[in-house]
């Protein structure tokens, strides 16, 4: 059994109640039931999210030869983690990063973000469908891209 890693951070507990003219208004379990439904047969989805920068990092830490690629949206720590960026470096399989909004339209400190240095790829501004595009990147990039013809 291959698992995704789906990492959240801080106030995406608070989705659908969050400014939802931002975020929109389906919650964090929408996201999660989303991404499962793409999932073919033999991969697993384990969600985590935090408001804690440490919990993220020990997250990303437990995925090293447990999980074959992340899904990650940090949050605000995208701006300010160097910690968070050093763990996924210490990660060896793909890293996917999304963002709910379009991040370079927002504030300029939000336009920054240290994750990126190490994604393989960075999603922002489609809505939740964003998680479900790195879902399926992530299926390509650990070879298991047949999730179209499974669900088809």
């Amino acid at each position: 059994m291959q698992t995704i890693l789906l990492i959240n951070g801080p106030n995406l507990n608070l989705l659908g109640q969050r400014e939802p003219e931002i975020y929109g208004a389906e919650t964090l379990a929408d996201v999660e039931r989303r991404c499962r439904a793409l999932l073919p047969e033999g991969v697993d989805l384990r969600a985590v999210q935090s408001n804690h920068e440490g919990a993220l990092i020990d997250a990303i830490q437990d995925a090293r030869g447990t999980a074959a690629g992340i899904v990650i949206n940090p949050g605000a720590y995208s701006h300010s983690s160097v910690g968070i960026l050093d763990a996924l470096s210490a990660y060896e399989g793909p890293v996917i990063e999304v963002h709910i909004s379009n991040i370079h339209r927002r504030e300029s400190f939000r336009h920054h973000s240290f994750v990126s240095a190490r994604a393989e790829g960075v999603i922002a501004g489609l809505g939740i469908e964003g998680y479900e595009a790195a879902i399926r990147r992530v299926l390509t990039l650990i070879g298991r891209g047949d999730v179209d013809q499974q669900l088809g």
